[in-house]
């Protein structure tokens, strides 16, 4: 089967209704990314990040899969199909996905603020993480969130399978957030790479196929697109 590597970002989840944190209107433009999204911020205001991010869970947990996770989850009849997503929701994996990698975080997991390690999966029926929680560490726990100015610790696996893939996809993405912004480095030459998104996306590499749509119809278009490549590939 062929390798698919789908990298997503926020426009993939906005059609399930997710606020976006970039685009206007978005989430940084109505908190600090230094106030919530770093740990001196946390160390500052432990409570506002907490708060914060117990908001972007419950949203979460009422968010469905709109068609384009639906869609990619169909795929795997067909390709291995293998998820790399900036995202930290979880309707990947409810629309079906079995390969998903988040190199952001996870909202739907806490951890200990001094080890990395030791991760925790929290309740659905009560997920918020409260400012007197800690873990067995006595340490205070956080969200399972990747904050700007820490390592991506999953990147190294991102690249390896970028470098694997038979085509790149990417959806719902700017390119403009590193580390996974440079992922599209990864992709050998001759790779096709397609980009779903409506907006314009600066990309100066590879067979570049533009998408210009939202998730759930482009994922439709890419199917088709996808057909046509390996079919034409097959008969050469």
């Amino acid at each position: 089967m062929k390798n698919i590597v789908v990298l997503t970002g926020a426009g993939m989840s906005a059609e399930s209704g997710i606020a976006t944190f970039r685009d206007s209107g978005g989430l940084w433009a109505q908190y600090r990314v230094e106030d919530v999204a770093t740990p001196e911020g946390f160390r500052r205001n432990p409570q506002l990040v907490l708060d914060f991010y117990n908001k972007r869970r419950r949203e979460s947990l009422s968010a469905k899969p709109n068609e384009g996770h639906l869609g990619l989850a169909e795929m795997e009849k067909e390709y291995n199909v293998q998820i790399i997503t900036q995202n930290v929701d979880n309707l990947h994996e409810k629309a079906g996905s079995s390969s998903v990698i988040h190199l952001h975080g996870e909202l739907m997991k806490a951890r200990s603020s001094i080890n990395a390690n030791k991760i925790y999966l929290l309740d659905s029926d009560n997920p918020d993480i409260k400012i007197d929680d800690v873990c067995e560490d006595g340490s205070p726990l956080r969200p399972h969130i990747v904050w700007f100015g820490e390592a991506v610790p999953l990147m190294e696996k991102a690249e390896e399978m970028v470098r694997q893939a038979d085509a790149l996809v990417v959806i719902g993405t700017s390119l403009n957030v590193y580390p996974a912004a440079g992922l599209i480095n990864y992709v050998h030459d001759g790779t096709p790479i397609y980009i779903i998104d409506p907006n314009e996306v600066a990309v100066s590499r590879g067979k570049i196929n533009f998408i210009r749509k939202g998730a759930s119809e482009g994922v439709v278009e890419l199917k088709r697109l996808l057909k046509e490549e390996f079919n034409k590939k097959s008969k050469v």
